[in-house]
């Protein structure tokens, strides 16, 4: 157990080299708010890091449904929850804070994503910045994503500044969320990012039709047959064409990926199994680009065993997954990160990921 009085006491934020963040992420499959409290140590150049304390708070039936609805409402509904949000984030986090006995520098908050359309110039993650600072009476750095979008960025992903940071001893970082995404750097050591395929968001979906909330072990698709030409079909989708930068969303999920299921009348247990197959097949050529590599696995789906054989019988690299602190929070843990660059006003957005004019410095923070 980590000793709390070794915890550094609380300083100037701006001018430190050892940092106390609360890092707060919410996904796009909706299992939940994940909450990391970390801390963060430069020295001789190089970030260290310790998850102290992390959790899940699970999303009720009725945020789930007006998480997952918000994108159809009005404007009034849209804003009033989105600052109804902001409150719920807070509550939960002064929640974490009082139960764990902790003391932190500031939180960082992602929110939830409601809309991410980069070629209209459009990301919008919900949950007022204002409100949580309200809460919890702690510094708020959120609304990470906007300049990126606003300099013709993709404003997705941006974990790969706390992957190379964090985590360059791995050749690739992939993470098995809603969605798959892969971060890794080039022969010119130019970060590379980029999302692969949807997962969990698929994999959910369908399972929830059979009345189950996920494939617990991928034990529903080992029961399904491959479907040849659904796969091929799948793999064919013009966004596997396309070279990075480019991410995925929710809106794209239902125009492009759903559509070529609903093409297909065959059972859930075949089309998982095919959409299983279809993942392992897209990571694969998302990582042909080196040979015999250490790939570091976290995110939900790093506990679909069926999904991580089909994934290893895909590969010639070698797969390393952590321990269930880093699976299950690494996002969070480097949000919280991203939020130590944006205090030191140093750069925790990559062009070479994104797509943007240039490097940045994102997030609006707000004291109090």
């Amino acid at each position: 157990m980590y000793d709390k009085n070794t915890v550094p006491t609380k300083t100037n934020i701006l001018s430190v080299n050892t940092y106390k963040a609360i890092g707060i992420m919410s996904g796009t499959s909706l299992d939940g708010v994940d909450l990391a409290y970390c801390i963060f140590e430069k020295n001789k150049k190089k970030w260290s890091y310790k998850i102290i304390y992390a959790t899940t708070y699970n999303y009720n039936n009725k945020w789930k449904e007006k998480l997952r609805t918000l994108n159809q409402k009005d404007a009034f509904t849209f804003v009033k929850t989105n600052i109804e949000y902001g409150h719920f984030l807070g509550l939960i986090t002064k929640k974490f804070i009082k139960k764990n006995n902790i003391s932190a520098d500031f939180i960082v908050s992602h929110g939830h994503t409601i809309f991410h359309q980069p070629d209209k110039k459009i990301t919008c993650q919900i949950g007022d910045g204002s409100a949580i600072t309200a809460q919890t009476n702690l510094p708020v750095i959120c609304n990470m994503r906007s300049l990126d979008v606003a300099l013709n960025g993709q404003g997705a992903p941006l974990v790969p500044v706390g992957d190379k940071l964090l985590f360059g001893n791995f050749e690739y970082c992939l993470n098995l969320g809603g969605f798959a995404n892969i971060s890794y750097d080039d022969k010119n050591n130019n970060r590379i990012a980029y999302d692969i395929c949807p997962v969990n968001i698929i994999i959910n979906n369908l399972t929830e039709k059979t009345g189950k909330k996920y494939d617990d072990k991928g034990n529903i698709a080992k029961k399904g047959n491959i479907n040849n030409k659904l796969l091929k079909d799948l793999n064919n989708i013009r966004f596997y064409k396309q070279l990075p930068p480019k991410s995925l969303s929710i809106e794209w999920l239902y125009q492009y990926f759903i559509p070529v299921l609903d093409n297909y009348n065959i059972s859930i247990n075949d089309k998982l199994r095919t959409i299983y197959e279809h993942i392992a097949i897209q990571i694969s050529i998302a990582t042909s680009n080196y040979k015999e590599k250490n790939i570091l696995v976290t995110g939900g789906g790093t506990f679909n065993t069926f999904l991580i054989n089909r994934i290893k019988a895909n590969l010639n690299h070698k797969i390393i997954i952590p321990d269930k602190n880093v699976i299950n929070y690494k996002e969070a843990l480097i949000f919280a990160f991203l939020g130590v660059l944006r205090i030191r006003k140093e750069i925790n957005c990559l062009s070479s990921v994104t797509g943007a004019k240039k490097n940045t410095c994102n997030g609006a923070v707000f004291f109090i």
